[in-house]
């Protein structure tokens, strides 16, 4: 293990596209929705873990949630668990990070990680990551993970990769990128996917400090330098007050946005392990195993009659849960609340805010 990589893992997030069973009070980075025994927090630790040691993990969580991560990830340093007292999207979530870690070591490479992920293939994607980081510390390079698409998917945002300037690290290719594409709409999508020059956008990201650091002083100054200003107080009693006074007045703006879609060392690695962001039902459905009918079943008493393509969700072994007649539908049951909804429509931002807006004891 290298003594100057680290890993900041992003789990500020509440998952409203999980609910009803992703909650304000649990979202969906703290439960075991794979039915695994672990939430997707433990597992992407434990992912890290192997080539990482719990004293090089950094975790950034909403304040709300710092007690969960104490409670699932106690082998973290609580100097480790970052707090933030409102959410202001990855980019200052990052910055946050970033110099809290320029503090005690400045010569560090880094991933940066979602923690709600679904990796399929861990042993390739640990070998894929430890080939970033290696380019990484290597050159001046913002580095993140492309999936080749199998779909025309239009819930992500894709990665051109200028394919005739490869570099080989390791066994694994990167390649400088041309563009970034925001999530497209199907048309477009099926266009990206068939050119053959666009990956997925994982999420995933490796550079050194003094790579990240420089393209947030210059894209970013107005985030980058409050945090920086703030050296002298990490890991003293003044963090948490100075650090909420910086999320006053900072703005939200993502990483992908603010440096990634402008920097012009951006490399993409070409991914061959399994991956989704598992970002909603419909998502969760196309990973599932199926039944004849394409139904996916995770629940314990399931009794159904014409129900074909549709996904049944539930934890309680006790319920019969009893559908007829449904077609292109997820329905998830959960101890207060029951989803019925048309697969195409659970990426439902709209839904959630008027539940919130309407019930607000239910989100």
């Amino acid at each position: 293990m290298n003594k100057n990589q680290y890993c900041i893992i992003m789990a500020g997030g509440i998952g409203s596209r999980f609910w009803p069973l992703s909650r304000n009070a649990m979202p969906k980075q703290f439960l075991d929705i794979l039915g695994l025994g672990k939430s997707f927090l433990q597992l992407t630790y434990e992912r890290f873990k192997r080539i990482i040691p719990d004293e090089r993990i950094l975790v950034v969580t909403s304040e709300q949630y710092k007690t969960l991560v104490q409670e699932q990830l106690p082998a973290i340093p609580v100097k480790n668990i970052l707090s933030e007292p409102f959410r202001r999207n990855t980019a200052p979530c990052i910055a946050y990070a970033t110099y809290k870690l320029m503090k005690t070591d400045p010569g560090a490479t880094v991933v940066v990680a979602p923690s709600d992920h679904l990796i399929l293939g861990d042993d390739e994607f640990l070998a894929t990551i430890c080939s970033a980081l290696h380019l990484a510390q290597e050159k001046d390079v913002l580095i993140t993970l492309g999936v080749k698409p199998t779909r025309p998917e239009t819930g992500y945002g894709y990665i051109q990769a200028a394919k005739n300037e490869s570099l080989v690290v390791e066994d694994h290719v990167a390649y400088p990128v041309k563009t970034f594409t925001e999530k497209p709409d199907d048309e477009l999508a099926r266009v990206l996917v068939q050119s053959g020059e666009f990956y997925w956008n994982s999420g995933i990201f490796v550079w050194s400090l003094e790579s990240i650091v420089r393209q947030l002083e210059h894209w970013l100054p107005e985030i980058s330098m409050p945090f920086r200003n703030g050296l002298s107080l990490y890991n003293t009693s003044h963090e948490e007050k100075f650090i909420r006074k910086v999320y006053e007045e900072i703005r939200n703006v993502s990483i992908d946005y603010g440096i990634m879609e402008k920097a012009t060392n951006t490399y993409v690695f070409s991914a061959t392990f399994g991956w989704s962001d598992l970002g909603s039902w419909e998502s969760l459905y196309m990973h599932y195993e199926k039944d004849d009918r394409e139904n996916a079943v995770a629940a314990g008493k399931v009794l159904l009659e014409n129900v074909k393509n549709s996904m049944i969700y539930s934890r309680d072994n006790r319920k019969l849960i009893v559908v007829k007649g449904l077609d292109n539908y997820i329905v998830v049951d959960t101890s207060d609340a029951l989803l019925v909804c048309p697969r195409e429509d659970t990426q439902f931002r709209q839904l959630f805010n008027d539940i919130a807006h309407d019930h607000e004891e239910f989100v």
